[in-house]
């Protein structure tokens, strides 16, 4: 598999063109509401583009995040939005209903790739889902700047380029690995698993945790038994939410020598996506190594 430092070499040389500089009142003004968004936006419009993302901080629970009059001021100002849609960032619809406006451009991630109310809402670790978002915000700020098409053009080109490294990396584990059972406490690396070719169990768990609902007690002792049993060769858990139950599971995990991945609902500090991701990937191929040996 390609390692961190391969994706890193990719990027420093597939640079990012920006185009004509645009001075700072100048700039395309755009709000992500996950950072992961906002970071593929900065990759997309270079310095020609503004972007905030809403949700930045990694050590902080999304799903505990409340809106503030200055979040409403930033959506209100900006010619293009991004958000994750699926029900993951319900204030984001209230936010721009109370802040019409016919100039702004609404890129939501969920109706780009199918997704619904309902259905698992972590869908940035679909790999459908950021070549989506990514085209699509180049086609809007190329009709918004045409003087700088080619250079958004260009830069979606450098970003699919990094996408395919991962895509790589991912085909990679699904051949070697389909098939191996795993497990989650939330189903936030859902997606990513399947196309890894894992098999996800316990999946009626992780959704009733989710949605902050108490597991049955069958649900409960399956999610046990698949750590006790061997079935299940890695569990994933959400690093950024800690509960008594998810505590539990990880102490029964390392008791048992499962290997535990931590994973997250916002971009580290300091990353990428394509490190990011990349990063999670190493992980878990490395942890299936382990197993194997």
């Amino acid at each position: 598999m390609r390692s961190l430092p391969f994706l890193a070499a990719l990027l420093v040389a597939v640079p990012l063109l920006t185009g004509t500089a645009a001075r700072a009142e100048d700039k395309m003004t755009i709000v992500a509401a996950e950072n992961f968004y906002g970071d593929l936006a900065r990759q997309i419009g270079g310095s020609n583009v503004t972007v905030t993302s809403i949700l930045a901080n990694p050590d902080d629970d999304p799903h505990l995040f409340e809106t503030s009059p200055s979040t409403a001021r930033t959506i209100a100002d900006a010619k293009i939005i991004i958000y994750n849609g699926a029900d993951y960032d319900p204030w984001m619809d209230k936010l721009l209903s109370a802040s019409t406006s016919k100039d702004r451009t609404t890129i939501i991630a969920a109706d780009l790739i199918g997704k619904k109310s309902g259905d698992n809402p972590h869908l940035w670790y679909d790999p459908a889902t950021l070549p989506a978002i990514a085209k699509t915000l180049t086609a809007d700020l190329s009709k918004r700047d045409p003087a700088n098409a080619a250079h958004y053009e260009a830069n979606l080109k450098a970003f699919q380029t990094s996408l395919e490294a991962i895509d790589k990396e991912i085909a990679d584990v699904k051949k070697t690995y389909a098939g191996t059972e795993v497990t989650a406490t939330e189903p936030v690396f859902g997606y990513m698993a399947e196309a890894l070719g894992l098999k996800m169990l316990n999946y009626d768990f992780q959704v009733a945790l989710m949605n902050d609902a108490e597991p049955s007690a069958t649900q409960v002792a399956a999610f046990e038994n698949s750590l006790k049993d061997g079935s299940a060769k890695i569990l994933f858990y959400n690093s950024q939410v800690t509960d008594e139950a998810t505590t539990r599971l990880l102490d029964i995990a390392k008791q048992n020598k499962v290997t535990v991945i931590g994973v997250t609902e916002t971009e580290p500090a300091g990353q990428t996506i394509q490190t990011w991701f990349g990063g999670q990937i190493d992980a878990v191929q490395k942890a299936l190594v382990a197993r194997t040996q």
